[in-house]
């Protein structure tokens, strides 16, 4: 027999969905009871969905990306390769294959904390944190690698906003220690591990920011040096994915499954995809710009709550779900005008509508785009990227390190749009228009604003605004 709470969750909105979302708000006395209704009438009403949808994500697993075996084989035969951050989810997979590539030499460099993931016989394993400049200068002169991987990071979103300082040394100084050290020595290839968080003109989150930060640090580090340089987007890794393992432990201890958004999807890759785009990334890359490569088809994103409802389907756990909205690290939603209709729907969605005129297939790899970018020197950012850097080194306050922060990321946002097109900011403009909605957040308003003004000084008008926002003040 149905419980009241059940048969209210099931026909006071005719949705289960809509009544999971208002249960998780509903002023009543049993919130969790009204919950744990709802959640069943879900499970009843899409269980075949979610379990399709579990399967399909643990499928990923195994998906390949089609590089060109033979030439990427041919790029590291023989030689010698450092990795930083090899004993992670991704670089356990590709230090693996650096030694099935025929790689006379592997190194790798962690901090020594991830002991999960197998280690590969014949590669060196030395404990060393990149944010160490000094030990790190040493053994890139020492070693003198052909290439360099750089996958070492603080990769947890939700982690990144309670220890900034750690964060912000480990992704953006640890780039330029990096970065530097390949200067110092010459003569070989570095490619960069960044994420698809990258693509967003701004972000407040620390993960994303500190990445687009390493970005920058990336682009203009490989000007006027005697060595290569590649970057490459990744999305949801589903080997080290942290959304699937906090679903295993909710059903496992029968604690409340907390989503962020019923309707979030994510789109999501394999380790051994990110791995072989690393790899491939190395073909073809010219002295004096960066090249930034992306899957291009990641395949239909994920179901966020059929996911969750495939592994309570599974397990049988009596977990509730609640809708509880957004953490700190996770935005609600990205600029609105992020993706272009008319050019980003055959391209990667890890590019935005900033990116994706400039795109070009990448070489060796047809399922791969690439952004080749020359520098964009701008001493405004190289300062702020100072400050920043020199904040979190000292262990600061996590209120004055993500102020600096945000400023340089401000800083990169205004440099980038003066390097941009003319008739690339008139689409955005347009862009814009069609997506203003009077739920914009202020950070999405400034953006806006920031791309208006830009737009009217390079058409030479004196009033900086073109109006486009004023029917959403």
């Amino acid at each position: 027999m149905q419980s009241r709470d059940e048969y209210e969750c099931r026909s006071g909105t005719g949705d289960p969905v809509e009544a999971l979302i208002a249960a998780a708000t509903a002023g009543t006395a049993d919130p969790s009871g009204r919950m744990r209704a709802a959640t069943r009438a879900v499970i009843d009403d899409r269980a075949g969905a979610g379990l399709a949808e579990l399967g399909r994500f643990r499928e990923t697993r195994t998906r390949q990306l089609g590089i060109d075996d033979d030439r990427v084989r041919e790029a590291h035969l023989g030689r010698t390769v450092l990795v930083t951050g090899g004993t992670g989810c991704i670089g356990s997979v590709l230090v693996r294959l650096l030694r099935e590539s025929g790689a006379a030499r592997v190194v790798s460099i962690s901090r020594g904390r991830t002991n999960c993931w197998p280690r590969t016989d014949g590669v060196e394993y030395l404990r060393m944190d990149v944010r160490q400049r000094a030990a790190l200068q040493e053994l890139v002169a020492e070693l003198r690698p052909d290439i360099v991987y750089h996958v070492a990071a603080q990769h947890d979103p939700g982690l990144a906003e309670h220890h900034v300082a750690r964060t912000v040394s480990t992704n953006v100084t640890g780039t330029v220690n990096v970065v530097d050290a390949c200067r110092s020595v010459g003569g070989m290839h570095l490619a960069f591990a960044s994420t698809g968080k990258a693509l967003r003109p701004f972000s407040r989150d620390v993960y994303a920011g500190s990445k687009k930060a390493a970005e920058w640090v990336m682009r203009n580090g490989v000007v006027d040096a005697d060595i290569t340089g590649t970057a490459v987007r990744f999305t949801h890794i589903v080997d080290n994915s942290i959304i699937y393992s906090r679903l295993q432990d909710w059903c496992a201890t029968e604690s409340v499954v907390r989503l962020h958004d019923a309707g979030t999807m994510f789109y999501v890759q394999s380790a051994l995809e990110a791995a072989e785009l690393l790899m491939s990334s190395v073909l073809d890359a010219r002295p004096g710009q960066l090249g930034l490569d992306a899957i291009t088809d990641l395949g239909w994103p994920i179901s966020l709550l059929d996911l969750a409802v495939g592994m309570l389907a599974e397990t049988g756990a009596p977990s509730p779900i609640h809708v509880c909205g957004h953490d700190p690290g996770y935005e609600r939603s990205p600029y609105p005008a992020l993706y272009d209709p008319l050019a980003s729907g055959e391209r990667s969605p890890l590019f935005s509508s900033f990116e994706v005129a400039d795109l070009v297939d990448a070489p060796g790899c047809p399922s791969v785009d690439r952004l080749p970018s020359g520098p964009l020197a701008d001493q405004v950012v190289e300062d702020g990227l100072a400050a920043l850097t020199a904040s979190a080194a000292r262990g600061r306050p996590p209120g004055e390190i993500r102020a600096l922060l945000w400023t340089a990321l401000w800083s990169m946002l205004g440099a980038g749009l003066a390097d941009l097109p003319e008739d690339v900011l008139r689409r955005q403009v347009r862009l814009i228009a069609r997506a203003a909605a009077a739920d914009w957040s202020s950070d999405d308003r400034t953006v806006a604003s920031m791309v208006e003004a830009e737009t009217a000084r390079r058409l030479g008008r004196p009033d900086p605004g073109l109006g486009v926002l004023a029917h959403t003040a």
